[in-house]
Formats: structure tokens, C-alpha cells, sequence
């Protein structure tokens, strides 16, 4: 059976096939520019491939509740060219079953089904790039809620001394404004990746991230944890980042999983994959 994977980013879309076991067997990469353009190059790739039903993924906000009349439309975006562009409808001519979930809520997916968290049914996917979002999985389910988590926009204590500007244009001082990949470059004037020797940048990464997560401990009590995004392919990163998170806890919990923080906050079990796999599965679960 061929199912059809859309993850599709605010910088790029990935687009790609593969059957119900997971396995991808084509992908290609499209730039994400203005929406009618983007999914004209989108449905053309997916025309041919007599796919039975498509997986996607999508930036956001985006509605996922199907009884919304905005279902499968971009909301309230910085990317003003989407902002109400309705993504569910522009792939209806494919005429085959759409399954949606927000970009990390795919990636939680793909690591709940076949990656670092398959062993667990509640799950924090957490992918730290150029923004910061969340999928929150409890007893195998995805969390939706009246939306969907924003993860990346709750609210944590500046370190002393950092003064610099949020990258947030709504909070001053919410992880995704002090943390992403763009507040890094904001901050600092040039790129993660060229910051990997400069110690001071990971420490202070580190701590906003693990405050971050104490505050999901705290409230969705996961049983683990995965971090996935550009930002966390610094591997140095894990180490700090499970210190804090002790820290900060203070043994006010005391669980199991804690116990063992290597295994609590670990990275991505797919590689980069996890979104896509994500896709194969929710269209999995729509075909007819």
C-alpha cells in the first residue's frame, strides 16, 4: 500500500511516500514560498503516485479539530502570505483521505511509533529549532485540547544578566524568545553552529530549556522525554540540559524515570526522520 507524507515547514516542505510499516521510499524537499505556488509543486509530486491517503503535518497554528469550520486551515501565522490559507483544502483534487497534525505533532508520532518513545505511552516530544513546539502524547494519545499545545510559549525566568531582546514578538520572555535557533542569532550575531566552542552559549541554552521542561514535568508528568530540532544536534547539550533539569526539580519528585536521566531526556530515535514517519502513520489511519 502507498501512503503519502506531507511535512510541511515554514521554510520547507517535505514531501515523500511509503507504506504502513514505516518504510519511506521517496522523498524530495520544497522550498516553502507563497501558498498557491508551494502547493502547485505539491499536489504535481503527489499526483502520480496513486497514493490511498496523506499523512500531514503542518507549522502553524494551524486547526486540527476536523468539526472546526477552519479545520485544515494556517491561523494566526507570522508568515503573512498563509494566515487563513486553507492547506487541507488546496490537496483535496488529490482525492484521497487527509489525516492532519501540527508539525511536532508529527514527529511525537513518528518517536511514539517507531523511535524513542515506543516503549512509553506518555510522551514529550520537544523540537528546539528555529521556533520551539511541543507534541504532548498522554496514555497514547496526541493532546489537542481547544487547539493545540504551544509549548514554545510558556513563560520562564531570565537568567541574570541576559538582557537580550526576545526574539517573541508576544512574550518577552518565553523559551521560544530566549532559546530557538533565532534568538541564538539574534543574540549572538551569528549562527548556532558556529557558536559550538563558546561555552557560555550552550550553558545558557541549556538552562532555558530545562526550565522549560520542568514546567511540562510539572504539568503533563511524561514518562519521557525527546528532543529533537537543529539546536539539539549539539550534543553537548543532553548532559547540561538533564543537570538543570535535576536542579530545578529539587526532589520534589520522585519517580522511576527520573532516576535515570539518560534515558528520561533523550534525542531523537529517527534521526530526522520522525516527521515524516509521523505522516505514513496518520494516513495510515484514514485509508479507506
Amino acid at each position: 500500500m502507498i501512503l503519502g507524507a506531507l511535512e510541511a515547514g515554514g521554510t520547507k516542505m517535505v514531501c515523500a511516500t511509503g507504506d504502513e510499516f514505516g518504510n519511506i521510499t521517496d522523498c524530495v524537499k520544497i522550498p516553502t514560498t507563497g501558498p498557491e505556488e508551494t502547493m502547485e509543486k505539491i499536489v504535481e509530486y503527489f499526483g502520480d503516485k496513486h497514493i490511498k491517503a496523506l499523512g500531514v503535518a503542518a507549522f502553524g497554528p494551524v486547526e486540527v479539530h476536523r468539526e472546526s469550520p477552519n479545520y485544515g486551515k494556517i491561523l494566526e501565522t507570522t508568515k503573512e502570505s498563509w494566515k487563513y490559507f486553507d492547506l487541507v483544502g488546496s490537496l483535496s483534487s488529490l482525492n484521497v483521505p487527509i489525516n492532519l497534525e501540527t508539525d511536532v505533532g508529527g514527529s511525537l508520532i513518528g518517536e511514539a511509533w517507531l523511535g524513542a518513545g515506543r516503549d512509553v505511552k506518555s510522551l514529550l516530544y520537544l523540537t528546539v529549532g528555529t521556533g520551539i513546539g511541543a507534541g504532548i502524547m498522554v496514555d497514547g494519545h496526541v493532546i489537542h485540547g481547544m487547539l493545540h499545545p504551544e509549548a514554545g510559549h510558556v513563560l520562564i525566568e531570565r537568567c541574570e544578566g541576559d538582557n537580550a531582546k526576545s526574539v517573541c514578538a508576544y512574550h518577552d520572555n518565553c523559551v521560544e524568545g530566549l532559546a530557538s535557533g533565532t534568538a541564538i542569532r539574534s543574540r549572538y550575531g551569528i549562527p548556532a553552529n558556529e557558536l559550538l566552542d563558546r561555552e557560555e552559549v550552550w550553558e545558557l541554552e541549556a538552562d532555558y530549556i530545562a526550565k522549560a521542561l520542568v514546567n511540562y514535568i510539572m504539568v503533563v508528568s511524561p514518562e519521557r522525554i525527546i528532543l529533537g530540532g537543529g539546536v539539539m544536534h549539539v550534543k553537548e547539550l543532553f548532559p547540561l540540559i538533564r543537570q538543570k533539569v535535576k536542579k530545578y526539580v529539587n526532589n520534589y519528585l520522585v519517580t522511576r524515570p527520573l532516576e535515570d536521566m539518560d534515558t528520561y531526556i533523550r534525542p531523537a530515535g529517527l534521526g530526522d526522520n520522525q516527521g515524516i514517519i509521523g505522516c505514513l502513520k496518520l494516513a495510515g489511519e484514514v485509508v479507506l
